[in-house]
């Protein structure tokens, strides 16, 4: 009987200790977006819990901010770095002033890299880019020109916030390739701070400044959403067009109207997915995502990092009448 007390008190042990070492062996990243409640970033994170289930010993805590600020996300990076995660993925809101806490972050071991909307380099690893920079300012142009009649007239921006990593570039990208674009007239760039209220403002605000503006685009969800409401608001239909970056399921409706004939975005679950595969690489030490390297990145096959640390997936995809009632069930 003695003998019986002392073997299950061995195997409880035993079973305790593998237990122990279980869960000692699972890797915790953490999933930083812009902020909480984004269609984008809800779309991201479905895709980062798939990677997660595929990889196995993986837990993807999905946090951020409650408004766009980097205040925000620097309060959650701290709290990441108190729970001792491994990893830290993050859409930065602004490029630098991030990089105090996730140098810390570093230096306590944890991977960090940045995803959508960059960090500068000397706050992360690498940065995953949804496409390429210079195709989506092309792709913002086309699809400005595609909704003024022979391609020619006004139009205007609608951005997320100024310091936003990521919408700063494609603007840029979009100002530099204008002279490509000889019927396109800028006329002026507001911002909404990636918040509807705001973005509704400054869309509706705009147009009554600028009232030969035909075509707002707006490269953010929340923007895009926010303007094709205004346009359908204020009875303009037909008369005034918005377009940009924008999820299939919130802009069908602006579809349907006519508010729209097109818009793009890249796969946001997909994007979600892949930074949980590579973040997960570097905790391993399968990686050093270092430039020049190749990433496992699951089904989404190997990335590639570029000599400036930065890495792409994919053109943006076009989303018109033809095809938004089979894309908006997805994302």
């Amino acid at each position: 009987m003695k003998l019986a007390k002392t073997l299950a008190l061995g195997a409880a042990l035993a079973v305790a200790m593998m237990a122990g070492t279980a869960t000692a062996a699972d890797i915790k990243i953490g999933l930083v977006v812009k902020s909480l409640g984004n269609g984008f970033f809800d779309a991201a994170n479905k895709g980062a819990q798939e990677a997660a289930k595929e990889l196995g010993g993986v837990e993807v805590i999905y946090t951020g901010p409650t408004s766009t600020t980097a205040e925000g996300q620097i309060e959650v990076i701290n709290s990441l770095i108190a729970q001792g995660v491994d990893a830290i993925a993050v859409s930065a809101n602004d490029p630098d002033a991030l990089v105090p806490a996730l140098k810390k972050a570093t230096q306590r071991g944890i991977k960090v890299i940045s995803w959508d909307s960059g960090v500068a380099p000397e706050g992360r690893i690498l940065q995953l880019n949804p496409s390429s920079n210079e195709l989506i300012g092309k792709m913002c142009l086309t699809l400005a020109k595609n909704h003024l009649e022979g391609g020619k007239g006004d139009f205007a921006i609608l951005s997320a916030t100024t310091t936003s990593t990521n919408q700063n570039i494609w603007i840029d990208q979009m100002k530099k390739q204008l002279k490509d674009f000889p019927g396109l007239n800028l006329v002026t760039t507001v911002y909404g701070d990636d918040l509807s209220d705001k973005s509704y403002r400054e869309a509706e605000g705009l147009l009554k400044s600028n009232p030969n503006v035909k075509v707002i685009v707006a490269p953010t969800t929340v923007g895009v959403l926010a303007a094709s409401k205004v346009v359908e608001d204020k009875g303009l239909v037909g008369k005034v067009y918005v377009t940009g970056l924008g999820l299939p399921s919130e802009m069908a409706g602006a579809i349907k109207s006519g508010a729209t004939k097109e818009f793009a975005i890249w796969n946001p679950i997909d994007l979600g997915y892949s930074a949980t595969q590579i973040a997960y690489r570097l905790v391993k030490g399968e990686t050093d995502g270092k430039p020049g390297s190749e990433i496992n990145a699951g089904r989404m096959g190997k990335v590639k990092v570029g000599d400036n640390g930065e890495a792409a997936m994919a053109d943006p995809f076009v989303y018109n009448a033809s095809n938004i009632d089979q894309f908006s069930k997805v994302f």
